[in-house]
């Protein structure tokens, strides 16, 4: 395939994507607490600066909705001031761990906990963004979203009479229903235009030509308006430990996100594959640019990197590009934007908040037992009830309590082979925490028994449980019986420091 080839089918792919990107950069900043022209700027910095860096080319870069609940309680607690330097100091976390190599230990997350996670936010991003569609302001957290959303949906019925909420209501409603019709009857031609793009744009026209009375995008007719630089002075205000738990979550979360997202657009074609320490850390520059500009967060996306790959880009310039057209946009053209609802922004991220709540993930993880699904609903609820750090932590401790007791499961099996002899199968993990159970299997055992211990279905056998067989053993032999321990060869390696297998 020829350069020029190349090149127009990333020119034609970066349209596709621009379209994708443009609803979302601006409903995901309303999302996150934030005017609107935030989230276009981090989405331009995500295409024109990280997309020259990217370790993935075909993997695109923007603010995400996985971060707007985050960013909308720092906000909401320490002003929109105090974003700039935490993301000065997630991005230099990032960009220190992506030279430092560290890029593989993002990717190893449970599947649990990361789809809880994606869940836990899509229920939050659902229940604020119901209270954008009708043009009403959402709370601090999902619990109290939910309780107050049936007043504030009573309020707006009773405002039907040329009342806003009400007429925002409908426009959030039928942003929704356009995009759920386009999503699964939309003509093979037009397969390129994103439902999102075809819902804000229904939604516009409608608005305008009825003249509703809803709020509509503010944007600043010059962008450089909505930098708010990080200053020497603001960066102090890392000296409050909430902030800089805020920063490292950021860094956590962001990076994750990316990665997954990464190894999964990786998946989707055939051509260079991701460079996950290279990603990291222009993921980690493109954060410290958006935090000295005082944007919001990025990461690397998977609805704008699908769309990507899917309208058939080659390489890191339908990236890059699609930031140029943010830019071009905004600076040319921004009232166009100042027309848009922003109740049909909320429409926007209530759909994307339901895919992000995927039922498909509680059976994929059913195959691997009933300890995954549980899980994910617990991580999930627990992000919904209390916020997101918390419930991801309560997922990673829920994930490392579940690997300590699979990796100590023990079986025992005795079983008597003729007068005075047994046998003792163990099948497992023979650990510290399964020495109760067998000294009651051993105690068991008559006096004067040949016992032998049979280790040929065993994985791993600690000290403890050792001790605990060799003081058996030499009770036995003062009474007539006898201990025969046999270790099969793999095992010799897992006994701490043993190497025989006959014991007496």
């Amino acid at each position: 395939m020829t350069v020029s080839r190349l090149l127009s089918r990333d020119a034609l792919a970066s349209v596709v994507v621009f379209l994708v990107a443009l609803p979302l950069c601006m409903g995901i900043a309303i999302a996150s607490g934030m005017p609107p022209a935030k989230g276009l700027i981090t989405g331009i910095i995500g295409g024109l600066i990280v997309g020259f860096l990217s370790g993935s080319p075909l993997q695109v870069s923007g603010p995400a909705a996985g971060l707007a609940v985050l960013v909308f309680e720092l906000v909401r607690t320490h002003g929109m001031a105090a974003l700039g330097p935490v993301l000065l100091l997630a991005g230099l976390v990032q960009l220190l761990a992506g030279m430092l190599r560290l890029g593989g230990w993002f990717r190893v997350t449970a599947p649990a906990v990361v789809s809880g996670m994606l869940a836990g936010i899509g229920i939050l991003i659902v229940l604020s963004q119901l209270h954008v569609m009708i043009d009403s302001s959402p709370l601090a957290s999902g619990l109290d979203n939910l309780l107050a959303f049936p007043g504030a949906l009573m309020d707006a019925f009773s405002q039907a009479n040329g009342g806003s909420a009400s007429a925002a209501g409908v426009t959030g409603i039928g942003t929704i229903v356009c995009m759920w019709l386009w999503d699964r009857h939309r003509p093979k031609a037009l397969n390129f235009l994103p439902g999102a793009l075809v819902g804000v744009t229904l939604a516009t026209l409608a608005s305008m030509w009825l003249a509703l009375p809803i709020k509509r995008v503010e944007l600043p007719t010059n962008l450089s308006h909505a930098i708010d630089w990080t200053t020497p002075h603001s960066l102090s205000t890392l000296a409050d430990p909430q902030l800089l738990i805020a920063a490292l979550a950021i860094a956590f979360i962001a990076s994750a996100e990316t990665l997954l997202s990464a190894a999964a657009v990786d998946r989707m074609h055939t051509g260079p594959r991701s460079q996950f320490n290279r990603e990291l850390s222009a993921q980690g520059v493109g954060n410290m640019l958006c935090g000295a500009l005082g944007a919001l967060p990025m990461t690397g996306v998977i609805v704008r990197s699908s769309a990507n790959v899917q309208a058939g880009a080659r390489g890191r310039t339908s990236t890059i590009l699609h930031g140029l057209w943010l830019l071009a946009l905004v600076s040319l053209f921004p009232e166009i934007l100042q027309n848009i609802p922003i109740a049909s922004l909320g429409g926007v991220l209530v759909y994307t908040g339901f895919k992000l709540v995927d039922p498909k993930a509680i059976r994929n993880l059913a195959q691997y037992g009933r300890i995954p699904p549980l899980i994910y609903i617990i991580t999930a609820l627990s992000i919904v009830l209390t916020d997101l750090l918390t419930g991801v932590l309560t997922g990673f401790v829920l994930t490392l309590l579940k690997l300590l007791w699979s990796a100590s499961r023990l079986r025992i099996t005795l079983a008597t082979t003729g007068p005075g002899q047994a046998k003792l199968h163990l099948h497992g993990a023979a650990t510290f925490l399964r020495v109760p159970q067998l000294a009651k299997a051993l105690a068991d055992i008559e006096p004067g028994t040949h016992l032998r211990v049979c280790m040929d279905r065993l994985s791993y056998i600690d000290h403890a449980c050792m001790e605990l067989l060799e003081d058996w053993g030499r009770s036995a032999r003062t009474q007539g019986g006898e201990l025969e321990i046999a270790i099969d060869e793999p095992l010799k390696h897992r006994v701490e420091g043993r190497q025989r297998t006959v014991l007496v």
